[in-house]
Order: structure tokens, then C-alpha cells, then sequence
């Protein structure tokens, strides 16, 4: 199968530096693209699993259950299509509930890796991370503190200005 490469890239932050934040942004503007109405697309299910894992490294336990608990019952309803991309959809659904598990009992953070079924799609993304100089399911650096707070790091500048310009547009429209 050919991968899009939103999706590739989704798992080359996922997997290479733990660019939880990359991951999102990446798969949301993918989304967007392709099918921007269903919100019960197996990709939002996906943004939704690195979300809570933005949040449950930042230590937003409540923000990391809330997101965990919709990426499961996301994940319930996609596994056919999860296993297409190539993920143990299943598998995937223990290790979120295992972890909300853990953060009701206030646990510590650990990276997981997704479970990935084809071999073809595991070694493709490999190369990516190799290619991009990162280390493949290396655990995510707790003391980066530019990944680990990257929204509130980033220029918001063109997002602000663009929300300004619709405004505007709909004033007068």
C-alpha cells in the first residue's frame, strides 16, 4: 500500500523525536484535506492519541484522560480502517486504556510505540527518522522543554492574523 505522507510523517514524529504537537499538526491538516466533516474519521482518532500524549507528557493528566477516552471510543469504531494503515487498532485500544489506567493513579509519563503491522510501512518510516537525524522509539527527552511546550512556543502571528481577516470578511459579508 502507498501511505499518504501526512501519515508517515504523523508516525516519523511519533516514533523519531516525540513531536506530539508535530504529529497533530501534521494529521489534522491532512484531515482537513481529505475529509474535513467526519469527525469520527480514523484520523482524528489518531490526533486525538497524540494529543493526550501531549498533554500527558506536560503533565495536563485531566487533558491527557479526556483526550485518551475519546482516541478508545474513536479507535473501537475505526478498526478496519486502522488496519489498513497498517495498525494493530486493538492492540492500540489496551495500551490508551492502559494508560488512563495509570493516570487515574497519577503515574509518571512513558512514550509508547504505535503497533504497527506492515513491515513495509515500520521499515518506510524508519528511513524517515533516519533521514530527518532522529532515533527510532527513543524515548521522548522529558528535560526539552521547547518539545515538551511547544504550543505555547510557537508564532501564532499568520493564525492570528488570518482569524482577524475573517473576521473582518464576515463583518461585512
Amino acid at each position: 500500500m502507498v501511505y499518504p505522507k501526512p501519515y508517515l510523517e504523523f508516525l516519523m514524529y511519533f516514533h523519531g523525536n516525540r513531536d506530539y504537537f508535530e504529529c497533530h499538526e501534521v494529521l489534522e491538516e491532512y484531515w482537513k484535506e481529505v475529509d474535513p466533516k467526519n469527525r469520527s474519521s480514523h484520523w482524528v482518532g489518531l490526533i486525538q492519541v497524540a494529543v493526550g500524549f501531549y498533554h500527558y507528557r506536560r503533565g495536563n493528566l485531566t487533558g491527557a484522560v479526556r483526550t485518551f477516552k475519546k482516541a478508545v471510543l474513536n479507535i473501537q469504531s475505526n478498526h478496519k480502517e486502522l488496519s489498513r494503515f497498517g495498525m494493530d487498532a486493538a492492540r492500540l485500544q489496551d495500551m490508551l486504556e492502559a494508560i488512563i489506567q495509570e493516570l487515574n493513579t497519577n503515574q509518571s509519563y512513558r512514550s509508547i510505540n504505535l503497533p504497527l503491522t506492515d513491515s513495509s510501512l515500520l521499515n518506510e518510516v524508519q528511513a524517515l527518522c533516519e533521514d530527518s537525524g532522529f532515533n527510532w522509539c527513543t524515548p521522548s527527552d522529558l528535560s526539552n522543554h521547547d518539545l515538551i511546550h511547544r504550543h505555547s512556543l510557537r508564532d501564532r502571528t499568520d493564525v492570528i492574523l488570518e482569524r482577524k481577516k475573517a473576521l473582518e470578511r464576515k463583518k461585512r459579508g
